[in-house]
């Protein structure tokens, strides 16, 4: 799981909102290569080839990783890496249990998974009991500007009519690309 590039550059000044400017390789989703599904509102967990769950996990410059953690990206600007750690060491553990008791029989297959509900992250998804919503199978976002810009897409997050109730948008490129956009990674207007 490398970490999803955001669609346009942080801010370095304040990185909690972005910029005009393109994050280099997510020039494909302004051609409109991509499909944009939304983003849910929870954390990540992977259930991989042989059965084994595992939850993403950031682990801070100088910090000691859990035991099994298994590193897959670095940021040099943060100094954080991400990676997996087993599902068994998360703190997410007993939502999971719940979240993978509610699948029906074979219900889940190799892939990434986010785990949402009542204890996680405020519970934002609102659903009354945990559940995994899987990645691959993310509802399509419908309605985004015809042209794709820094400006359109700040008014379609932020303006009088925004997208609600979604975290934001994931754009999928048939090749396994990926690049997001968050609702928060735009100033809130202002004298609205």
């Amino acid at each position: 799981m490398q970490k999803i590039p955001t669609l346009f550059r942080r801010d370095p000044d304040d990185r909690r909102y972005v910029l005009p400017g393109l994050t280099p390789g997510c020039e494909w989703v302004l051609a409109g290569e991509g499909t944009p599904t939304r983003k849910y509102d929870g954390t990540c967990v992977m259930l991989d080839a042989s059965g084994a769950w595992w939850a993403r996990r950031e682990v801070k410059r100088d910090k000691v990783p859990p035991a099994g953690y298994v590193p897959v990206d670095s940021d040099p600007v943060t100094g954080r890496t991400t990676g997996w750690e087993p599902i068994e060491g998360s703190g997410f553990v007993r939502f999971h249990a719940e979240a993978v008791d509610c699948l029906p029989p074979g219900g889940a297959g190799p892939g990434t998974y986010e785990l949402i509900g009542p204890k996680i992250n405020r519970n934002p998804e609102g659903t009354g009991h945990h559940e995994l919503v899987r990645h691959a199978r993310a509802a399509v976002v419908t309605g985004l500007p015809p042209v794709l810009t820094w400006e359109e897409l700040r008014e379609f997050f932020t303006g009088p009519l925004a997208l609600t109730g979604h975290e934001g948008v994931v754009w999928h490129h048939p090749d396994g690309r990926m690049a997001k956009l968050k609702v928060r990674d735009f100033p809130a207007p202002t004298g609205r």
